[in-house]
């Protein structure tokens, strides 16, 4: 198994690490939150990854335009779940944004190292 499969898969397994221990580093324990947090990440990522594989691939756009446009996707999708759902987000907007910055930034870097 090799390309798009695995990509998707690795990102989404990154992703939940990363914004999973997020979630608990940020000191929330609301079980259903974290399920929540599971649940909006399985439905954008791959969204996400495979939106921006497609574009990259198909299309002559800028990367670094389609990274923040679909960035901004999942964290305004995220959010809108977050405060219609969740239990503990008291600023739901700035949770999905610190989250997917904090799982952004360190996929980046383990990128450099794959």
């Amino acid at each position: 198994m090799s390309g798009l499969p695995v990509s998707l898969a690795l990102s989404l397994c990154l992703t939940l690490v990363l914004e999973c221990g997020f979630f608990f580093l940020t000191g929330k324990r609301h079980k259903k939150d974290l399920l929540l947090v599971i649940l909006v990440n399985v439905l954008t990522n791959p969204i996400v990854v495979l939106s921006y594989w497609l574009a990259a691939h198909y299309t002559l756009w800028n990367r670094n335009l389609i990274k923040v446009f679909l960035e901004l996707f999942a964290v305004l999708t995220e959010a809108c779940y977050y405060k219609k759902y969740g239990q503990e987000f008291r600023h739901p907007l700035w949770f999905s944004i610190a989250a997917n910055a904090f799982s952004f930034g360190i996929g980046v870097v383990v990128q450099q190292f794959l």
